[in-house]
């Protein structure tokens, strides 16, 4: 009957050296990694008083992850005690050489000497100190084994001790070739800091359940805080795809995968993962202790709820629409108003792909409110204010409604909401043209501390708002020809979100945009003809639009226009406004390039009224900018000169560089140009006043390197010296002319007929 009974109650298993025993509900097994821990904890016992006070902190500061982390080869155990405490890795090594060169009853009798820790009146390990419990948990589980099982763990902590035995050997083989200083940093970096290898995570064998839950909640945790220190998805795959081998009915870790396939935007492995998710839940009752029926009905629900955000996240509406209509007739048949309210929230999201209406956003976020939700209110504020910025609506009271939901959320310690509603305004401030006030939202975000406890040495709210934060903030010093600062931002972008984070489209666009706009600058067409494939690949419209912008440089002016008239109507049909403005502006140089400046008229006064109907400041200013220069080629610079005074302060104050030395460049041309019939006097403080503003504009073209702006402000600079008699001047400025008009193509179009 023994035979019986150990095969109804026992499930031996040897894998890659590791013994298994499920006995009883007992949730863990020994194994050899944990039998070294078991010496180390013994010879930490042992040493008492010996060890100095930084010595024992640093065990103890060890001890933790090593006790719960998974199983890890005994070089990499050894590494991390001889960084602690020298000796007692030394200690630790001969005792379990020892036992391993003994017999086997050397271990039996180990096993026997660890109850003594916790007899006596003063004993050395409290029994509910979490050191204490796991020395319980592994008596335990080793009474319990059969003694074919404690064969084969012997046999399993031999085979673990020579392997080690093994490395050193070639390691020393190979210190004789190699500078000992330069292989202990390269192992210290690489063993102790780093995430386990690929290698050491598939030999690790099946991990207990704590040991499950750990990993687990470790690499979750990191997912969400800092990507790039949490495994790399196909060894985080392969390691849970190990870790539901041995242990099949814990749901997290299908939920674990389901986060890890989105990572690499995997549909299919990522529903797979998310139903087999709720399933679990259902069959293993681990979500609820209420009755079977009522926790089947709520697992159902938001299974369906969650594939209707998951669908909707791969831009399957359709689909999405369908789990969304189960889950809400499953939640109004279980009367679920939080239920209800998630469904809501995502019957908004799916609505506005159709059609604007507020109706519902404004109904969930009251609704919200009544239920006591106030992260799912919060959300419907910032979907509310978003909506109407592009509505255009007033920005005094968006702000006023960010400040409400600010409020919200400092009362609720809601850090991740916080963190959207700052990028969010600085997003609306960019919108609006205020970069100043883009820069401070930026600012204060990066310097804010999360209210989230996270692991020391893990990179705080790793999240979408910082990247979007960090892009805007490239994007900003780049417009003020700061390309050293924006290139290390970019860099830190890439170290912070890998190309293969969900995140890393963000600052893949903004640097194949600052890339174009530094190739256009310099007047490196082809450079920039290469950069719309990538642009386009991330963002089509915007890749359309630059690729008009390219064909417009290269004077193919009805190829440009065709692309720009197609991207106009479809911008009027999405309601991009700010892209219907700027291709509308363009579409007014196309005209000027092509002669036709009454033309242009129309057109720029509906950007106009765009722009100010949507509170779009600095498109206004910019737009108001090219009405001068239609007025200044039409005949009537004074006219053109007034309203530049208007535009020009919103330009200098919030303008990049390249659009402040346009203006200048712009308001010199109309005082050349209106001073043309002023008396002899007047006419030579004009010029010597369009000569100032000439070098103020040279000095912002020549800090973003735009050669095709400098050629021709040194041109005009000749011209205005000639006439004013300044012949040292006038050969200076007509031989920077001459040096870049060799080196730069020319292109036959006249310098009065190009405001930018």
């Amino acid at each position: 009957m023994a035979s019986v009974h150990e095969s109804l109650y026992f499930n031996p298993m040897l894998t890659n050296g590791v013994v298994h025993a499920n006995v009883f509900g007992v949730r863990d097994w020994v194994t050899p990694h944990k039998m070294a821990l078991l010496v180390l904890l013994s010879e930490l016992g042992r040493a008492g008083a010996q060890l100095g006070l930084l010595e024992r902190r640093r065990l103890n500061r060890l001890l933790l992850p090593l006790l719960q982390g998974p199983d890890m080869a005994l070089s990499r155990l050894r590494k991390a005690i001889e960084e602690c405490c020298p000796q007692l890795a030394g200690s630790v090594h001969i005792r379990l050489k020892l036992m391993v060169e003994g017999e086997l009853k050397d271990m039996e009798q180990f096993f026997d000497d660890l109850s003594d820790s916790f007899t006596g009146t003063e004993p050395e390990v409290h029994k509910t100190s979490v050191v204490g419990l796991f020395l319980r948990h592994m008596i335990l589980a080793y009474n319990k084994l059969s003694f074919s099982q404690v064969y084969k763990l012997y046999t399993a902590l031999q085979q673990y001790f020579q392997k080690d035995e093994k490395k050193d050997g070639a390691d020393d083989s190979d210190m004789e070739l190699t500078n000992l200083e330069e292989l202990d940093g390269r192992m210290e970096k690489e063993e102790l800091d780093g995430p386990l290898r690929e290698e050491e995570i598939s030999c690790s064998g099946p991990l207990s359940q704590k040991q499950a839950e750990y990993f687990l909640s470790q690499q979750a945790s990191l997912l969400k805080n800092d990507e790039t220190k949490a495994l790399p998805p196909a060894s985080l795959q392969k390691e849970l795809n190990n870790l539901l081998k041995f242990n099949p009915d814990i749901a997290e870790a299908h939920y674990l995968s389901y986060l890890n396939s989105l990572r690499v935007q995997d549909v299919f492995s990522s529903t797979h993962s998310l139903l087999h998710y709720f399933d679990r839940l259902i069959l293993t009752g681990a979500e609820s202790k209420s009755n079977g029926d009522e926790r089947y009905g709520r697992n159902l629900r938001y299974a369906a709820l969650n594939l209707a955000a998951l669908h909707c996240r791969f831009g399957h509406y359709q689909q999405a629409e369908l789990a969304l209509s189960e889950a809400i007739r499953t939640a109004q048949g279980s009367n679920d108003h939080v239920c209800l309210q998630h469904c809501l929230s995502w019957l908004y999201i799916l609505e506005q792909k159709i059609f604007d209406s507020c109706v519902l956003l404004e109904h969930s976020v009251n609704k919200s409110l009544h239920f006591g939700l106030p992260y799912l209110a919060s959300l419907g504020i910032q979907s509310l204010v978003q909506q109407r910025v592009f509505a255009g609506k007033a920005a005094n009271k968006l702000m006023d409604a960010l400040k409400d939901s600010d409020l919200l959320h400092w009362k609720h310690s809601l850090s991740e909401l916080i963190d959207i509603s700052t990028a969010q305004k600085t997003a609306i401030w960019r919108l609006y043209g205020r970069s100043t006030m883009a820069l401070q939202q930026a600012q204060t975000l990066l310097s804010m501390n999360s209210l989230e406890a996270v692991n020391v040495g893990v990179q705080q709210n790793n999240t979408e708002s910082f990247a979007v934060v960090l892009c805007h903030l490239s994007e900003l010093h780049a417009e003020q020809g700061y390309f050293a600062a924006a290139s290390e931002i970019l860099k830190h972008l890439k170290e912070r979100f890998p190309p293969n984070s969900q995140h890393a489209q963000l600052w893949m666009l903004f640097d194949q945009k600052i890339q174009f706009e530094r190739a256009m600058n310099d007047g490196r067409y082809h450079v920039a003809d290469s950069l719309v494939a990538g642009i386009t690949a991330l963002n089509s419209i915007e890749g359309v639009y630059r690729k008009a912008i390219v064909l417009k440089a290269q004077n193919q002016m009805s190829e440009a226009h065709k692309l720009l008239q197609k991207l106009l109507i479809h911008c009027q049909k999405t309601k991009n406004t700010e892209m219907v403005i700027r291709v509308l502006l363009s579409i007014a140089e196309l005209y000027w390039r092509s002669s036709c400046h009454t033309i242009a008229l129309p057109v720029l006064l509906q950007a106009l009224a765009l722009a100010r109907e949507y509170s779009l400041q600095y498109l206004a200013s910019e737009t108001v900018l090219n009405l001068a220069f239609s007025q200044l080629i039409l005949g009537i610079p004074e006219q053109a000169l007034n309203i530049l005074h208007m535009a020009i302060e919103p330009i200098l104050a919030h303008g990049a560089v390249l659009d402040k030395g346009c203006a200048m460049f712009l308001v010199a041309k109309c005082q050349v140009a209106s001073a043309a019939s002023s008396t002899p006097q007047k006419k030579i403080e004009a010029l010597e006043s369009a000569v100032s503003n000439l070098n103020e504009a040279k000095t912002y073209f020549a800090k973003v390197d735009c050669k095709e702006q400098l050629r021709d402000v040194f041109y005009f600079q000749a011209r205005l010296f000639h006439t004013l008699g300044k012949t040292q001047e006038r050969n200076k400025c007509a031989m920077l002319f001459r040096q870049l008009h060799q080196e730069l193509p020319a292109h036959g179009v006249p310098l009065i007929n190009s405001f930018k």
